[in-house]
């Protein structure tokens, strides 16, 4: 009997935090609420800058659009059905769907890591080859690279979709975490995770860390050139002009690295840390982005105080 004609699960409950009372469940989904309806609004903000100022249409831009593209569609995966889950006690999630969040979760993910990768080599060659940069980094360059991204992106997970859909599910239909992952759906199949697990992690790894890597070389460049400039404000204006992108970077890699590298020297974290943990550095980043380089990048401050300044001599029109 093939493996995929004895699987007898039909769907899948997701737990969300395994350890949560249900008198703080109100309290929880309120704040998941708060986490995508402002992810929403503040990278619809950008998308609408974007499209309403011909000034950010500069290839470090690009790829920010990029990014509040991955994030909003990211939440919008994720979010709306554990928030389902503790406002209308909706867990359970059909077979399909669950593979298919699955998928757009790891897609998503992987696509989020090119466009970090993208933002690195953008101020690699602004900082270490200006007179290079406006030469190689084009926007239709820009507009290749995002779109390679994301068809590259679909790789992988449409990969481990494949080899995971025919698995037999014939025991529990428990995930604890609050949406599908690979790691949560193929612990439950009755077979040996290993064949599965092992090449997907080692996928993961090479498109996490090669990117890591690039990203590494290339900031540790650019210190190393800014450092060599004589003047201090040309050191700061320098530095300033690639703090956003340090710290989005910082956001997505960081957290990522410090739980994968203590479950592998053994640092054991409770099913809620670890779910608690996975939920900030996934949903955290999508939502506190766009705050950090529309108040860091100044092409973005001033589109934005622009809009603020039109809106008001709008109002003032209308009272007076």
């Amino acid at each position: 009997m093939s493996e995929g004609n004895h699987s007898i699960v039909t769907e899948f409950v997701l737990i969300g935090f395994p350890g949560l009372h249900p008198e703080y469940q109100g309290f929880v989904s309120a704040v998941l609420f708060l986490v995508y309806f402002f992810t929403m609004i503040s990278n619809a903000t950008v998308l609408f800058l974007f499209a309403t100022d011909r000034s950010l249409h500069k290839p470090m831009y690009y790829i920010l659009l990029n990014l509040s593209i991955c994030d909003i569609l990211f939440s919008t995966t994720t979010l709306p059905k554990i928030i389902s889950k503790y406002w209308f006690q909706s867990g359970t999630i059909s077979f399909t769907a669950c593979f298919v969040q699955m998928y757009f979760v790891h897609f998503l993910g992987t696509v989020n890591s090119y466009i970090l990768f993208l933002m690195a080599l953008d101020r690699y060659l602004a900082i270490c080859h200006p007179l290079r940069y406006p030469v190689v980094l084009k926007n239709s360059t820009i507009l290749i690279l995002s779109i390679s991204a994301w068809v590259i992106g679909n790789a992988f997970p449409m990969m481990f979709v494949i080899r995971a859909w025919p698995l037999p599910y014939c025991a529990s239909n428990i995930i604890n975490h609050c949406y599908c992952d690979h790691i949560g759906i193929t612990i439950l199949a009755c077979v040996d995770r290993a064949p599965y697990g092992i090449p997907a992690f080692g996928l993961a790894m090479v498109t996490l860390l090669g990117h890591l890597v690039f990203i590494t070389f290339s900031y540790c460049s650019i210190i190393i050139s800014v450092l060599k400039i004589g003047d201090s404000q040309g050191r700061l204006k320098s530095l300033s002009t690639c703090s956003p992108q340090l710290i989005i970077i910082t956001l997505y890699y960081l957290p990522r690295c410090f739980t994968y590298l203590a479950s592998n020297v053994g640092i054991k974290f409770s099913p809620d840390m670890r779910v608690v943990i996975i939920m900030l550095y996934s949903l955290g980043p999508p939502m506190i982005n766009p705050l950090i380089y529309c108040f860091r990048a100044k092409d973005m401050r001033e589109s934005l105080q622009k809009l603020f300044n039109k809106r008001h001599n709008f109002v003032f029109c209308l009272i007076y």
